[in-house]
């Protein structure tokens, strides 16, 4: 089967949060999130939000299918992180050779509480 690549716009930024500044990097789209999935069958996703990575974690193939079987399972490099701001999520970026990106927002949780998906 041929592959496809898919090239998405990313815009670094600043942020000011609370008084403090967060870089980030802004997807050229917008992307719908599912609510509480417990893996990537189950990501019923709505909405448009904008997506602003606040950082990229990066694990193989075999962590990340792992990591995407169970969504819903506590993890400390989540712990505390994400909310909402403006038009859209604060996530970590979660990818994985020859595996969909995921944008992940914990919304201060340790958990993929807010999960999308691209690929």
């Amino acid at each position: 089967m041929p592959s496809m690549t898919i090239t998405v716009e990313r815009t670094p930024m600043t942020l000011r949060i609370d008084g403090r500044e967060i870089r980030v990097e802004k997807l050229g789209i917008k992307l719908p999130f599912g609510r509480k999935p417990t893996d990537l069958t189950d990501i019923a996703a709505s909405g448009d939000d904008a997506v602003y990575i606040t950082e990229t974690r990066e694990l193989s193939a075999e962590e990340f299918d792992a990591f995407a079987g169970q969504l819903y399972k506590s993890r400390d490099w989540l712990d505390g992180k994400g909310g909402y701001w403006e038009d859209g999520r604060l996530c970590v970026e979660v990818h994985a050779p020859g595996r969909p990106y995921l944008f992940v927002d914990p919304s201060g949780s340790d958990y993929g509480r807010y999960v999308a998906r691209l690929g």
